[in-house]
């Protein structure tokens, strides 16, 4: 079956008072709903049926979702419902605010035995990668669920030696059959490489386009990486998923996100388990009953960000979700705000060799 594209797009000069957003082309468009073929789960939406809609906090509006934007925000109070919440990311396409993520996890049953338990209990987001080497595993682990192809958003990218426009091109039909889907609801590139970026944002817009990406994204992009590739885009990214935690928030990057519209998305969230050394993390933990690392998963959330906890371990899993049941006050998000000491633990986004 020929891949369709998810969004039936209708131009309308006045869509931007009247919840429009840039297509593929840049130009301003309305969105019309629309479903998903019943009986083929793991294909492509369906043109003429409702898109599944984001679930957004009801106390904040479309602006104000993306949070670190400005000083004013910074300790917004965001009422989330549960793990299945979501966000519309700027082509109104639904993204959970919580998934899961499968860095380090061994493909096979390990991968595919922690994406069957997060599914079973309540996780709708599956954040994977080329180099992580377990697509296949998280393709079968989906399959196995028993959820709808439709229902869960899988998210992978394209790894540095791969980028370019032709070899991208190539690697993301080898993601399309290890996870034997075909489309992925979001494709990244996944580092900065230079020289070859705006090469591989090229391939990633053509995919867009085709249907077999619902949106398309960047990840580790600092402020300079993005103007040089918005400077030739003609879709600008959707998502930037960074290392994003209380020692290392970026606010000049979350506020020139903010500006375009362009979700953030954290990796690194739990700082590698390192939250539950932050006297003030405890502090909070021991106050509301819950790990460091739920803390922490609870403050991304109020701060509009996405979070992508990884776990093969089905208790930590679960605890990873048991975030929707208490709010961190203004008082307390701004104790979390100033541990920041722009402190990495990954690579240098302007540094690295790989």
């Amino acid at each position: 079956m020929e891949p369709t594209h998810p969004d039936r797009l209708v131009e309308n000069a006045t869509a931007p008072s009247a919840g429009g957003f840039p297509g593929p082309d840049g130009k301003v468009r309305l969105r019309m709903r629309l479903p998903f073929r019943r009986g083929s789960s793991y294909l492509t939406p369906a043109l003429g049926a409702p898109l599944p809609r984001a679930s957004t906090p009801t106390s904040s509006n479309r602006s104000n979702q993306r949070m670190g934007a400005g000083k004013e925000q910074e300790n917004e109070i965001m009422d989330f419902r549960g793990i299945k919440d979501s966000v519309a990311l700027a082509n109104g396409i639904p993204m959970p605010w919580l998934g899961l993520g499968v860095f380090r996890a061994k493909e096979g049953e390990e991968v595919a035995q922690a994406v069957r338990y997060a599914l079973s209990i309540g996780y709708r987001s599956i954040d994977t990668a080329a180099v992580y080497g377990n697509e296949k595993g998280v393709g079968e682990g989906i399959r196995q669920s028993g959820v709808p192809r439709s229902e869960i958003f899988v998210t992978t990218k394209v790894w540095n030696k791969d980028q370019g426009y032709a070899s991208t091109l190539r690697a993301f039909e080898q993601s399309l059959e290890l996870l034997q889907f075909n489309y992925v609801d979001l494709y990244l590139v996944h580092w900065p490489v230079a020289a070859k970026f705006t090469q591989t944002w090229r391939a990633l817009e053509e995919i867009y386009r085709s249907g077999r990406a619902r949106a398309i994204g960047v990840s580790n992009f600092m402020e300079d990486h993005l103007t040089e590739l918005l400077s030739t885009a003609t879709v600008r990214p959707m998502v930037n998923q960074i290392e994003f935690h209380p020692r290392l928030i970026q606010p000049d990057l979350l506020r020139y996100c903010a500006d375009r519209d362009i979700q953030i998305e954290a990796w690194s969230p739990i700082m590698r388990g390192a939250v539950r050394d932050i006297p003030e993390i405890r502090t909070l933990s021991d106050r509301y009953g819950k790990t460091p690392a739920q803390i922490v998963l609870r403050w991304d959330l109020q701060r509009g960000v996405v979070t992508i906890p990884k776990s093969v371990h089905p208790e930590r899993i679960g605890e990873n979700a048991d975030i929707f049941d208490f709010e961190l006050s203004q008082d307390e998000m701004g104790i979390i705000n100033a541990l920041d000491t722009n402190e990495r633990l990954g690579p240098d986004p302007h540094n690295f060799d790989f």
